[in-house]
């Protein structure tokens, strides 16, 4: 039984304000669809109905296309991406950094990609010293090499077995 009848309530002291209950029901219709809707395009989404109502433009790519797995142009997720990647690229700036005040400056030869060392450090001393700084430095010098930054033997440093291994920064802080 659908009622028109106004409910009063009370929004401070000195008004009242007048819902009727159609108005409610209606207001709720219009969130739940809006939800709906944003649900369908949320890939997170545990509705079946989400694979089948992405955009054309998403459907119709392909993997080796522009823009295969990449966030949509403009959402939160490829803000996110970029922050983080800036984030990252600050990490590896201040890792070079410190490289250039405690290593020993061109020691070391090449770092084994044709390109003289700018300084050199072993890994503990860096390790000492960083862990004041950050607890994800063999990260950070996984992507400094990924970028060609620095060079080390080995794919993994672990702590106390490469203690000795000579850390080369190839290019200094930009």
């Amino acid at each position: 039984m659908e009622t028109d009848a106004p409910y009063l309530c009370h929004c401070d002291d000195r008004t009242a304000c007048v819902v009727s209950v159609k108005g409610l029901k209606e207001n709720w219709q219009r969130w739940s669809h809006e939800h709906q809707d944003y649900q369908k395009h949320n890939p997170f989404s545990n509705d079946r109905g989400a694979t089948v109502s992405l955009t054309a433009k998403q459907q119709a790519l392909q993997l080796g296309q522009d823009g295969y797995g990449r966030p949509l142009e403009g959402s939160m997720t490829e803000q996110r991406g970029r922050d983080a990647h800036a984030h990252i690229n600050q990490e590896v700036e201040e890792l070079c950094q410190v490289i250039m005040d405690i290593g020993e400056s061109g020691v070391g030869g090449n770092g084994g990609s044709g390109e003289r060392a700018v300084a050199t450090v072993e890994f503990k001393k860096l390790f000492d010293h960083y862990v004041t700084i950050s607890n994800k430095l063999v990260g950070i010098l996984l992507r400094a090499r990924k970028q060609g930054r620095v060079s080390f033997k080995g794919e993994m440093l672990w702590q106390g077995q490469d203690d000795m291994v000579a850390i080369k920064l190839l290019k200094g802080p930009e």
